[in-house]
């Protein structure tokens, strides 16, 4: 699962027949149906089939993308969230992170051995509860995200819904990135063995992440610099 990980984060229209080659081509023989089942518990979709890398619910209700030509360009404006697969020494555990699309912060995340909405849950009443509310939230059509659970937080909020439709698998491009970067620079390099492993080094690559990691779209200013300069005339005015 690891070897597919890492592979999927540099080839991600790579489906099962192409990692199963490629695993092949490494000394790794496994079959494409092992991989296939894999790919699937680990919920890696290559984007050319799907724009969505989560399952969906066939009773809950989609609701529609609300973001199309929509300049983003300040904190609380638009939060979004997804799901990742950490690997571990022995298993592996799913990660979640709520993130401000304008800023690129980190606002909240949670561990999980399952993929039941519980986790998610929880790390979106932490960020409501730190960091105010958004005026929309976006995220895939997975069941963690049109669960009653989840869309009930939102609606009490009175937080527009949106969720990625057929063809905008690109707009969660930024939180991939955050992907990417913590599963080389801390995951991968320290195979966690127990889960309070892994929480305490996620924990520390993201405070890290915020606080001294400057992102493009803001030059040289960090996460938590980018959505602190503008929050600050916010509440001001506010």
């Amino acid at each position: 699962m690891e070897i597919i990980d890492k592979q999927f984060l540099q080839m991600p229209w790579y489906g099962s027949r192409q990692i199963a080659r490629y695993m092949m081509r490494q000394g790794h023989a496994r079959g494409r149906h092992r991989v296939r089942r894999l790919m699937r518990l680990m919920r890696l979709v290559p984007i050319y089939q799907e724009p969505n890398t989560s399952k969906k619910h066939p009773q809950h209700k989609i609701w529609p993308y609300l973001l199309r030509n929509v300049v983003i360009d300040r904190p609380n404006q638009v939060w979004c969230a997804d799901i990742t697969y950490i690997p571990m020494q022995r298993g592996f555990l799913y990660l979640v992170a709520i993130m401000d699309w304008y800023s690129r912060k980190v606002l909240a995340w949670r561990l999980s051995n399952t993929m039941g909405a519980e986790f998610c849950v929880e790390a979106l009443k932490e960020a409501l509860a730190t960091h105010g509310t958004p005026e929309t939230f976006n995220t895939d059509q997975g069941s963690q995200f049109t669960s009653s659970d989840w869309i009930e937080v939102l609606t009490d909020a009175k937080i527009k819904i949106s969720m990625d439709g057929k063809g905008r698998w690109i707009d969660n491009r930024m939180i991939e990135r955050l992907w990417r970067s913590l599963k080389y620079e801390c995951v991968y390099l320290h195979a966690f063995e127990r889960g309070s492993e892994a929480k305490a080094g996620i924990g520390k690559w993201l405070v890290y992440y915020n606080a001294e990691r400057p992102h493009s779209p803001h030059g040289i200013l960090t996460p938590n610099e980018a959505y602190d300069a503008k929050m600050a005339p916010m509440r001001l005015a506010a």
